[in-house]
């Protein structure tokens, strides 16, 4: 990524201190070094402050970098949705597997364990939820598509939008077949012993 080459180019062209430069942004001096060594990036605020600054239009500024920016988030967006998908994945097991045992052996407390592990479950569920929405993945195809960095077409697009109501109520209807099943299984050893 060339920006932060640019910025120190521009900076040191019009004899600009970091700490100079960071003043008329208003950001610290190390904002403005780890920006030059590509550390970090500016946001939309700051690089709009830098073209004024520098007297360069914006779109010179940042056109061969947002390509390259785009994939960083793109990137970093798929690896949250990763790591929040084994999360619940490992809670929703969690929450399966504990249900009958935590009932049996501490009675009261043990429901309220269930219950405490079931709102956690839920919060992780729908900050899942709000993360599909935003990125406008909803479908299993969908979701497949952003974990590979790739977009659908139009077509497979509007296609994918007629299955999403389809798609949710049968993933749902699954889950609970799943669960009852995991717990229908962990009564069962549970009683044997």
């Amino acid at each position: 990524m060339d920006i932060g080459m640019r910025i120190k180019k521009y900076r040191e062209q019009q004899d600009i201190s970091q700490d100079e430069l960071a003043l008329k942004i208003f950001v610290s001096r190390q904002t403005i070094s780890n920006w030059e060594t590509n550390k970090s990036y500016p946001d939309i605020k700051s690089l709009i402050m830098l073209s004024n600054i520098f007297n360069v239009s914006l779109d010179n500024f940042i056109k061969r970098d947002i390509k390259e920016m785009r994939e960083i988030i793109d990137k970093e967006e798929v690896k949250k949705f990763n790591v929040m998908s084994w999360i619940f994945f490992v809670e929703m097991l969690t929450l399966a597997i504990s249900a009958y045992p935590l009932c049996k052996f501490l009675d009261n407390i043990g429901i309220l364990l269930w219950l405490l592990l079931f709102i956690i479950t839920f919060g992780t569920a729908t900050i899942i939820e709000r993360f599909k929405k935003n990125n406008d993945i909803q479908t299993y195809k969908e979701i497949l598509a952003f974990i590979d960095g790739k977009q659908l077409t139009y077509e497979e697009s509007q296609q994918e939008i007629g299955k999403r109501m389809y798609q949710k109520i049968l993933f749902a209807i699954l889950a609970a077949i799943i669960t009852l099943i995991i717990c229908l299984i962990i009564m069962f050893i549970m009683d044997k012993f």
